[in-house]
């Protein structure tokens, strides 16, 4: 029993990731409505520009290691502002009224373009923060085993926490969350009532940005590293697991991908770690199907 405690714990902190992953993603594609392939990617670029920056700081300008690492957050969150205003206003706005597969893939170019800009910056290298804050937390123990979180793994996760409950709030009670309601349902009629469809849009697709880069800094801290191709990994998740759920509320999203995160966390520790993905994968393939089946009925119906 404890060691399913464990991994439930486990499970609660890459949840936690998850869902601010999710929680931008659908504040971007609730509007735009297309796939987005280069989300994960800014998810990842922005974990790696967070390292090598920090690495920069520590080795050539002799800050200590917090403050390296404070300078490489700043550094990640300011790359995905940038991102996301290149995104929205060259990609996006171009592109949202023609055929989907321009979108998927103009965005696709930009994951491989992301990517290998990673890549060439760490001359092909992979940079480790050292470990911080991996104190560990005592849940639970018996004679043999604790359970146990680090303390890094509960501030990401109090941050996560944090992040989302003040975003879901403001969401719910601003009028930049009725407008963006407004748009993901009609684009054309609410900016009939006065609604400035494009200003909501880019305000979307900052914020999304600005989650997947918090997500990539709070994700490098704790493991260390975030190697090249992680982009396209994660991108895949939150792909599948915000179509399962929908793109009508961002809330919902992210405590779907939670309980994908959970899920995942919990087979880790009973099965065989490498049919981890292809058995996630297959799942949320089959809900999808079923979830399409159930819609069909329902209009014959």
């Amino acid at each position: 029993m404890l060691y399913f405690f464990q991994q439930v714990l486990n499970g609660l902190h890459s949840g936690a990731l998850y869902a601010l992953l999710a929680f931008g993603y659908v504040l971007t594609n609730g509007l735009l409505h297309r796939t987005n392939l280069a989300y994960g990617a800014m998810f990842a670029f922005c974990g790696h520009a967070m390292i090598l920056t920090a690495a920069f700081g520590y080795q050539a300008l002799w800050l200590t290691l917090y403050a390296a690492v404070a300078l490489g957050i700043v550094a990640a969150l300011l790359y995905a502002a940038l991102i996301s205003h290149v995104l929205s206003r060259s990609v996006f706005e171009p592109l949202a009224d023609r055929s989907p597969n321009a979108i998927v893939v103009t965005t696709l170019g930009i994951l491989l373009v992301l990517s290998e800009a990673s890549r060439i910056a760490a001359d092909t290298h992979d940079l480790w923060l050292p470990p911080m804050l991996a104190r560990p937390v005592i849940f639970a123990q018996n004679a043999g085993f604790k359970a146990t979180l680090t303390l890094i793994q509960l501030l990401d996760c109090a941050a996560v926490i944090g992040v989302l409950a003040l975003t879901a709030w403001v969401f719910a009670r601003s009028g930049f969350g009725r407008s963006w309601r407004a748009v993901s349902d009609d684009p054309r009629a609410a900016a009939m009532c006065g609604v400035d469809v494009r200003a909501v849009f880019r305000l979307a697709v900052l914020f999304g940005g600005l989650c997947a880069a918090l997500a990539g800094i709070l994700a490098g801290i704790y493991y260390g590293n975030i190697s090249f191709g992680t982009g396209l990994v994660y991108g895949l998740k939150i792909l599948f697991v915000t179509a399962v759920g929908g793109y009508l509320s961002p809330l919902k999203a992210a405590l779907g991908a939670a309980a994908f995160g959970m899920a995942e966390s919990l087979w880790a520790g009973y099965f065989p770690l490498e049919w981890r993905d292809a058995w996630m994968y297959l799942f949320l393939v089959a809900m999808l199907v079923l979830i399409g089946a159930g819609r069909d009925q329902q209009k014959i119906a």
